[in-house]
């Protein structure tokens, strides 16, 4: 059986914060305590003059990839909701393709 993991694609990601709200409420997490987080990063303007900000949806160490939720074949609540989209979960190999794709991406797996 494969390992399965997250993708996470912050070349879309709008900064909604839907996955850290919904990943508080899944495991009850107290204010100040995250198992998703959203960070930005910038805005700042580059040597060509182009602007860059980015918003970067990480998972902390209390990330647990929604373990109850995906044995149940339910996705873990973050991807779930993700209004962006910018979220996946799966096989580690299909998920290495997107990351192909994407450079601006990560793969988390437990």
């Amino acid at each position: 059986m494969s390992a399965n993991g997250l993708f996470i694609n912050y070349e879309f990601c709008t900064g909604c914060h839907s996955c850290e709200v919904a990943c508080k409420k899944e495991h009850k997490l107290p204010k100040g305590q995250f198992g998703m987080h959203v960070l930005q990063d910038g805005p700042r303007q580059m040597l060509d003059g182009k602007w860059e900000f980015t918003y970067i949806p990480y998972p902390s160490h209390q990330c647990d990839l929604c373990t109850e939720r995906t044995a149940e074949g339910r996705l873990p609540t973050c991807v779930h909701h993700c209004q962006a989209g910018v979220m996946e979960y799966g096989p580690l190999e299909e998920l290495v393709k997107y990351a192909e794709k994407y450079p601006k991406s990560m793969i988390y797996s437990l």
